[in-house]
């Protein structure tokens, strides 16, 4: 496993995220956003989910940022509010090195901590198997596939959702 620092990221980290996800918009498909953000709207990005009090991580190695995960809410109606979707996004540089699992766990924690109960995968293109085995790995479960519902680089992409249970899940009243 890499000596990545998992910290709460800051708006000095939001340039090299950007730079991450810029790559991801332009050659992956993680995500279906054809367009990627500038540096304002990821710090507007930043700064809703800040302000709704969700975790947002920075990954750190050698003083440079490398990954990033952060939770926010997964559905706009209040009856979501206990439920939260994740992102994961890493440089490429540092593919299976463990990065990852260190963002998506502390994340969770995170998650746990401020009394969400269920997080919600929705993860970019069905052929996207180190995402859905980061997933799996942390305890997520497959809830369904939604064929052929994003259209990029010419061709049509699933999405793969995947849930799991945070703390005491569905198993009592929440408060709040």
């Amino acid at each position: 496993m890499s000596a990545a620092d998992i910290r709460p990221a800051v708006e000095a980290d939001l340039p090299a995220i950007t730079a991450i996800y810029e790559r991801e918009v332009l050659h992956g498909t993680a995500t279906f956003e054809l367009t990627p953000p500038d540096l304002a709207e990821m710090t507007r990005r930043f700064r809703a989910l800040a302000d709704g009090s969700f975790p947002y991580l920075a990954a750190e190695v050698a003083g440079e940022v490398v990954g990033y995960a952060y939770a926010g809410p997964y559905r706009p109606r209040p009856a979501y509010r206990f439920t939260v979707e994740n992102s994961v996004y890493l440089a490429p540089a540092v593919h299976r090195q463990g990065i990852g699992m260190k963002l998506l766990r502390r994340l969770i924690d995170e998650c746990e901590a401020r009394g969400h109960r269920q997080m919600i995968a929705v993860i970019g293109d069905s052929a996207n198997a180190g995402s859905i085995g980061l997933h799996s790995r942390a305890g997520f479960e497959m809830i369904g596939t939604h064929p052929n519902v994003g259209f990029k680089f010419g061709r049509w992409l699933d999405t793969v959702m995947m849930q799991r249970a945070l703390g005491e899940g569905a198993g009592t009243t929440p408060r709040g």
